[in-house]
């Protein structure tokens, strides 16, 4: 399945989970066209300043991959520098936030996966 960039569903979400600014979501696939429990497969676009807030996941993981930018991934309270190339990977009760720290947009790859009951 293709699902060309022309066709991707666009989102804006302001204050994302209580971050500050506006996020683009660019959503490459719907949770529809999977046939395993993925939640979202999206491409997050974060202008300097911006960030998406605090949040857990609880029976579920995140994948993030930084595609460009800098940020600040706060993860269970511990902050930390991330850039391009660099992966991150949460869940199971676990929380986090990320911050734009950069002067270009940050975009991050961003795959949720359901854990099974």
């Amino acid at each position: 399945m293709i699902n060309y960039q022309s066709d991707q569903k666009i989102e804006k979400r302001k204050n994302m989970r209580g971050g500050n600014g506006e996020v683009t979501l660019v959503h490459y696939f719907e949770k529809e066209n999977f046939h395993t429990n993925v939640r979202l497969c999206t491409r997050l676009e974060i202008p300097p300043g911006a960030g998406i807030g605090q949040h857990i996941h609880d029976n579920e993981e995140e994948i993030y991959i930084i595609t460009r930018g800098e940020c600040m991934i706060c993860e269970d309270g511990c902050e930390k520098k991330a850039a391009a190339g660099d992966a991150i990977l949460t869940g199971s009760g676990s929380s986090h936030s990320v911050k734009n720290t950069g002067q270009e947009i940050l975009e991050i790859t961003a795959v949720i996966i359901v854990q099974q009951p």
